[in-house]
This record gives C-alpha cells, sequence and structure tokens, in this order.
C-alpha cells in the first residue's frame, strides 16, 4: 500500500487518567472517520506532564504494558480498523520505570514496545528522577498499513536514533511528544525554541528519506508555568510540511503521505548511497579528545 493516512491527537490534559483516556479514543474514533489508518497520540497522554517536579507520589500513574489501557486502545483499534501508537507510564517491576510507547495493529493485536532511550534532565523536565533507560534498542514495527518506527519526545534531538530506526526499514518516524514554553519566557526565545524542534526533525525526514510524524499536547500545566505549545506536524521525504497544528487547540489532523516517496527522494538525493559507513567508528565515543 502506497498511500497511508496518518493522524494526529493534539490534546491537553487534566489530572484526571480516566478522562484523558476517554478523550484520547475521541481523538481516534474521530481521526478514523476521516480516513485515518494510523493514529499517533501525544507523549503520556494518561496525565498531566509529571515530570516538572520530583514526587515519589507520581510513580502511581504507572502502569503494566501490555495492561489495562492497551487493553483497552486494542478493542478501540479493532474497532475502527487503525493502528495506535499510544504513548504510557511503563511499571517494569518494583522500583523499575520507563517512559515507553506501545503500538497496537490495526486488527488489535499488541505488536510490542519501544523505550525511550534519550532521558532528559532540565528545569521542569526532571525525566531521570523517574525513568531508566530504554534497554529494548532502537525499534520498528511491521503494522498492517506500514513498517513504523517509534521514537519519543527528547529522542527527537538526536540524528543517530532517526538514522539506526530507518535503517532498520521504518518507513514512517513517529515521534510522541510533551515540549512547551515557560510562560516567563520572551517571544523570540518561544520562537526559536519551536523553530529548533520542528527543524530538527524535519532534517531527519531529509537525511533518511522517510516521513516524519511529530505529536504533542497544548495547554497551560504546572499552575500556568508551562504552555505546552502544540504545533504537531507531518513532513514529508524532503521535510517539507504536509500539515501542521496550531500552538493552542486540540485537533485532530488526518494527511495522506505517500511511501513511493522515499524511493524517489532517495534515488534523486541518495544521501544512503554515499554515505562513508568505513569513516564513521568514532562516532561511538563521547568526544574525541
Amino acid at each position: 500500500m502506497s498511500k497511508v493516512n496518518v493522524g494526529l491527537v493534539q490534546m491537553g490534559c487534566s489530572a484526571d487518567a480516566q478522562e484523558n483516556v476517554s478523550k484520547a479514543i475521541v481523538g481516534i474514533r474521530n481521526a478514523a472517520a476521516q480516513g485515518a489508518q494510523i493514529v499517533c497520540l501525544q507523549e503520556l497522554f494518561t496525565s498531566l506532564y509529571f515530570c516538572d517536579v520530583e514526587d515519589y507520589e507520581n510513580f502511581k500513574l504507572a502502569e503494566a504494558i501490555p495492561g489495562a489501557t492497551t487493553d483497552l486502545l486494542s478493542t478501540v483499534a479493532k474497532e475502527t480498523g487503525v493502528v495506535i501508537i499510544a504513548s504510557l507510564f511503563e511499571k517494569r517491576a518494583q522500583g523499575l520505570y520507563h517512559n515507553t510507547t506501545a503500538v497496537i495493529d490495526a486488527d488489535g493485536t499488541y505488536l510490542g514496545k519501544y523505550r525511550k532511550m534519550h532521558i532528559p534532565d532540565d528545569p521542569a523536565y526532571f525525566e531521570k528522577f523517574y525513568f531508566t533507560p530504554g534497554d529494548l534498542g532502537y525499534k520498528v514495527f511491521d503494522t498492517k498499513f506500514a513498517k513504523i518506527g517509534v521514537l519519543i519526545c527528547w529522542d527527537q534531538w538526536y540524528p543517530e536514533a532517526a538514522r539506526l530506526t530507518s535503517l532498520m526499514g521504518a518507513e514512517i518516524l513517529f515521534y510522541p511528544t510533551a515540549i512547551g514554553w515557560a510562560t516567563s519566557q520572551d517571544e523570540a526565545t518561544n520562537t526559536e525554541q519551536y523553530n529548533a524542534w520542528q527543524t530538527i526533525q524535519r532534517s531527519h525526514a531529509i537525511a533518511n528519506g522517510v516521513h516524519v510524524v511529530s505529536v504533542n499536547r497544548v495547554g497551560f500545566e504546572q499552575d500556568g508555568a508551562m504552555k505546552f505549545w502544540g504545533g504537531s506536524f507531518v513532513a514529508n521525504p524532503f521535510g517539507t510540511l504536509l500539515s501542521k497544528a496550531s500552538h493552542d487547540n486540540e485537533e485532530v489532523v488526518v494527511t495522506e503521505i505517500d511511501l513511493d516517496k522515499t524511493d524517489s527522494y532517495r534515488t534523486h538525493w541518495p544521501f544512503m548511497r554515499d554515505r562513508r559507513i568505513d569513516s564513521y567508528g568514532e562516532i561511538v565515543k563521547r568526544f574525541i579528545d
């Protein structure tokens, strides 16, 4: 299948997990009604972005994967006939937690999960307190409609992650995300940060000749100190924006992509052909002194 419709569910979250899950399911059904075949939810969609503080109580938000939420979404996937990409807070074992995305095929089959590899630690993003770095490596999932790669938020700044996932055969890179602006910042800083975020992901599309789909949340959290900037988008294999959501509103965006574009762009712009893999050995070093 060459043409695939991807759905992006961009939404705001509350402290009520059941409300958030219900809203996400409404978004999935809305996307399916518009023809979506693969639907991606934002990072940690069942809760507020709790990593703004280091609070042991927040570990109670975690769940098993597969588990109750994936079981529920499997039913929705089977009913609607869509692939669902769902980012969740995983409790792997007592005292062991991951930032994890589950992939559910269009017939409701749980295909597996990807655990976030790059874990940030910044003001209001204290993820190292909660998440153990992923140990499953980079992953692709062979769904009914496409072979997809899933990376998560902070992963999106690392070209190595996009490259390796693409080399594994991913036809589309999906990035569930939770990123925003500190409301204390000036507009110029906000604009520069969003543009950098979008640009780095569009560059992954270009360098690897694949479509990139990034899904972010919206709304004010952290008692109004953080505004999640939305701006979810789809880029083609040359980085052109095919669709873009607003910075403020909850939206369901459905975009048709043509997987055959990968072969066309990779043929005319043969970055993959001209890679000097014999010269990249030192890339695994922390720094070249």
